[in-house]
């Protein structure tokens, strides 16, 4: 569990993301991007990291299913900083985008809560769409966070409460 209040950052904000990964080694995509972006992005420090879950795909069912967890960080970054540089690991990781959604891929990073801002850009949404219907998303939240309140969403427990696990597995450690 976190302490939302631990700033080891000067004017730093608590941010979360998810992480996914569908192929090559999800489980390693994973930690490399947990790596990645707690030791290589400069103004931020891990503060939690949920365990690894697997979970059906959305979208197309013709995939492997996913590897997912949350991480929790401070950060001095601002959104969109933060943002290109997750997406510059996706990348590095071999993440193609494609013009479809919801297809297998290496990485997916998502910017899922960045402080108590609400956030529409055509780039970014915060909190991210969805966030409040995807066991893959609230579960591993509620395990570094779960006192959390989502902007403009309420607590995490009463989302929880209402979100089916729909094939979320915990991997045990």
């Amino acid at each position: 569990m976190i302490d939302p209040q631990n700033s080891a950052l000067p004017s730093s904000v608590l941010a979360y993301i998810g992480l996914g990964s569908n192929l090559h080694h999800p489980d390693l995509q994973i930690q490399q991007a947990r790596v990645a972006i707690a030791n290589r992005l400069a103004g931020v420090i891990e503060i939690a990291f949920s365990s690894l879950y697997t979970s059906p795909p959305m979208g197309p069912q013709d995939q492997p299913h996913y590897i997912n967890a949350v991480m929790a960080i401070r950060t001095t970054l601002q959104p969109l900083d933060l943002l290109h540089q997750l997406q510059q690991i996706e990348n590095i990781q071999g993440r193609i985008r494609q013009a479809q959604r919801w297809v297998a891929r290496t990485l997916d990073l998502d910017l899922l809560l960045y402080g108590e801002q609400q956030i529409h850009l055509p780039e970014l949404t915060v909190p991210h769409i969805g966030i409040g219907d995807r066991a893959f998303v609230l579960y591993p939240l509620q395990e570094i966070a779960p006192d959390l309140t989502i902007p403009n969403l309420g607590k995490l427990t009463d989302l929880i409460k209402h979100c089916p696990l729909n094939g979320l597995v915990r991997i045990p450690a």
